[in-house]
């Protein structure tokens, strides 16, 4: 990057240059063959921004044409232009949403739609970062955290109007989100073509090894819903190429109103057959709670290791709820075995067994007596009676 925050001329390349251009609508006018072209944007003609872009970096003045071409970009008032810049400072894979909803009154762009388009978009993005993470019909809690970080480097554009809204997803951070959402956008419509063509639901069985969950449904769900049809386009970085499996120029993926039946009956196929999971979680004890002095109790767990989930609540037999609160109130956490539930998404551990507590070093011991110090009064009836 420059100092005026532009990208290094020195480092862009003219053929990238170009193509991203093309790719958001500017029209190139000519130019002198074989050295520079000239490219105006989008919009009615005659308007006062134009940029001269060399056709390689091999003149001498190729350095200054392009830093002068960016510089224009930047001062361009076409949406577009920024863009362009964002894609050249962080080489980036470009999604974009479209949503065909009716033209707003005297022109006004829809708060609501645009909250909405950057909702599902969010959603969208989220169930790809949870198939790279995994496969499975329904995630729920699961993978979420590190799911999320992933989406930390992603660019979001504005939504005018509620109708557009595009991504830029960083090649280096983001390539498999990336590749992984194109697979599954295709697998989910072509199980929606074959639901409505057949009746059969087999198609979204197979679709889940692609990367189709019941997250993905219900993203797709709220992208269409009160619109006319929506898409989801995807292009890939000019300078990175297509990644493996994947075409050099994707066709967009649409949805219509009509497929929502069929999204709907799968997500909730998803959510039904997801099975338990045996698992062996170490957690920190967040809280405990029971009716009465002595019994069972409910107890909330800080997972440590064991599961791709932050929390579970697990009900424990009284010698186990007294095991839990004792290591709690000296800064241990607890090893546990059970049925990680797919019922309220995977935060539900059942057949609670083999409670037992677990060493650890003195630095997480202490923040452990922390949070115990910060959260005393979820504790109080793990003292009672004991």
């Amino acid at each position: 990057m420059t100092a005026g925050g532009l990208p290094d001329p020195a480092r862009v390349d003219p053929a990238v240059l170009g193509v991203l251009l093309a790719r958001h609508g500017w029209r190139r006018r000519g130019g002198a063959a074989g050295r520079y072209s000239r490219w105006t944007p989008p919009g009615p003609p005659g308007g006062s921004t134009s940029l001269l872009v060399p056709d390689t970096a091999a003149y001498p003045d190729s350095e200054d044409l392009l830093g002068e071409a960016l510089t224009a970009l930047a001062r361009s008032a076409a949406p577009s232009a920024r863009e362009v810049l964002v894609s050249l400072a962080v080489p980036s894979d470009e999604i974009r949403w479209w949503r065909d909803v009716p033209e707003p009154a005297a022109g006004a762009a829809s708060w609501t739609g645009s909250e909405q388009l950057h909702g599902a978009a969010r959603q969208i993005l989220l169930a790809g970062a949870l198939a790279v993470r995994g496969r499975a019909g329904y995630h729920g809690a699961r993978h979420r955290r590190r799911a999320l970080a992933t989406l930390g480097s992603v660019l979001i554009g504005p939504a005018p109007g509620g109708r557009d809204l595009t991504a830029f997803v960083p090649v280096a951070a983001g390539r498999p989100l990336a590749a992984r959402l194109y697979q599954a956008l295709h697998a989910a419509r072509e199980a929606v073509d074959y639901q409505r063509a057949t009746g059969g639901m087999e198609a979204f069985d197979s679709a889940v090894e692609a990367g189709v969950s019941r997250e993905l449904t219900e993203a797709v769900i709220a992208l269409v819903r009160g619109s006319e049809g929506a898409g989801i386009a995807l292009e890939w970085a000019p300078a990175a190429g297509a990644p493996d499996g994947c075409p050099a120029r994707p066709e967009p993926v649409e949805f219509s109103p009509g497929d929502l039946p069929a999204l709907r009956l799968a997500g909730a196929r998803y959510l039904r057959d997801e099975p338990a999971v045996t698992v062996r979680i170490t957690g920190a004890v967040v809280r405990l709670r029971r009716s009465g002095p002595r019994g069972a109790g409910i107890v909330r767990l800080r997972v440590l290791a064991g599961a791709e989930v932050p929390h579970v609540r697990l009900e424990l037999d009284e010698e186990a709820y007294r095991i839990a609160g004792q290591a709690h109130l000296v800064g241990l956490p607890v090893r546990v075995e059970g049925r990680l539930e797919s019922r309220g998404g995977f935060r539900r551990l059942t057949r609670a067994s083999q409670v037992v507590p677990v060493q650890v070093d003195e630095e997480e011991r202490d923040r452990l007596m922390k949070s115990l110090q910060e959260n005393v009064d979820y504790f109080e009836e793990a003292c009672t009676g004991e």
